[in-house]
Parts: C-alpha cells; sequence; structure tokens
C-alpha cells in the first residue's frame, strides 16, 4: 500500500512510476528486480521514493494491486445471464477480453501469477463468485460440493487459463461445474 504522499502525486506522475515500475518487475522479475534501479529509471531520488512506499516490497504490491485490476477491468461487471446458452457465451466472451488485455499488455502477462498470488486472487475470486452464483442458479454449477472449495479449483483454472484454447478451457470448467449424473454442455 503506497503512503499517503504518492496518492496526492498528479495521476499522470504517479501512473509513470508504477508504469516504470511495473515494467522492471517484468524483465527482470518480482525476486530480482532492483529497487534502486526502478526509482533511477522513475527519475526520482532515494528520500522521494522513500516518502511514497516503505521500500521495494511496498512499491511491488502497489505494482500486482494494480495488475490485478486491470485483470479484473478487463473482465467487466459479470451480468447474470438468462439461461446455459447466453452464460457460455458471456463466460467467453469475458476470458477473451482478458486474453486481449495480456496480449496487448505484456508485463501484466508477465506479472498476472505473481498479482493474483500476491493479493490471493481476491478480485478474481469475488467475480468468480458473481459468474458461479449465477451458474447455480441456472443449474449449470454443481451445488454439492463445497462452494469454497469449488472456487479454489476454479480460481486455478483461470489463473493458467491464458496457455490454453478457451474451448479447452469451458470444457474444463463444464466438467468441474458439473454434476455427475447431469453432465453440462
Amino acid at each position: 500500500m503506497p503512503l499517503p504522499r504518492f496518492t496526492r502525486l498528479p495521476g499522470d506522475r504517479r501512473a509513470e512510476i508504477l508504469r516504470v515500475a511495473r515494467a522492471h518487475f517484468a524483465r527482470e522479475s518480482p525476486q530480482h528486480a532492483s529497487y534502486n534501479r526502478i526509482i533511477a529509471s522513475a527519475g526520482i531520488s532515494k528520500t522521494a521514493a522513500y516518502h511514497y512506499f516503505d521500500g521495494r516490497d511496498d512499491l511491488l504490491g502497489t505494482v500486482l494491486e494494480d495488475v490485478e485490476a486491470q485483470l479484473i477491468a478487463s473482465l467487466g461487471r459479470w451480468v447474470p445471464a438468462g439461461g446455459a446458452t447466453r452464460f457460455w457465451a458471456q463466460l467467453g466472451e469475458r476470458t477473451a477480453r482478458v486474453k486481449e488485455h495480456l496480449a496487448a499488455n505484456p508485463d501484466d502477462l508477465a506479472l498476472a501469477s505473481a498479482a493474483l498470488e500476491r493479493t490471493d486472487g481476491a478480485g478474481l475470486a469475488a467475480w468468480l463468485t458473481d459468474v458461479m452464483d449465477n451458474g447455480r442458479q441456472l443449474g449449470i454449477v454443481r451445488s454439492d460440493v463445497d462452494p469454497d472449495l469449488l472456487l479454489v479449483a476454479t480460481t486455478a483454472v483461470f489463473r493458467i487459463a491464458d496457455a490454453w484454447p478457451p474451448e479447452q478451457v469451458r470444457l474444463l470448467l463444464a466438467g468441474l461445474w458439473s454434476t455427475p449424473e447431469k453432465p453440462a454442455r
């Protein structure tokens, strides 16, 4: 969480500092990026940097929270579907948006896993809860498995979904979400 002085900077300056930090963390990895190189590239002194962040981990956390926020924004708010066909179509549209975002923003792609791990995927989990609640109402998502367990499994699928064809991900989710007696279509 950045310090209050960072949030008082003009929006374009905050965005520039985070853009520079995001690029460093993506290129060098969250574990190896140098705080000193990041702040030098961003054009801020070490003294000023410590007025904005408690240190490297604080800057990393701010970047990763922003990456997750961008992923959630690309998904958009889930609008309850009125039927199974619309449900699956909307899910496909939303996941395609995320893939487009990641293709257009390679730094976000490089940091997506770290962002979801660092934030515990709270934003993604909230979005998936809305999706799965709608799916339960439609009889698409099973109700015989603990909802938290099903959410954890579904979140894991979404964390790796960008590496697989959308139809394969849909088939995996359909199998995960359906009851053995009632296969999903």
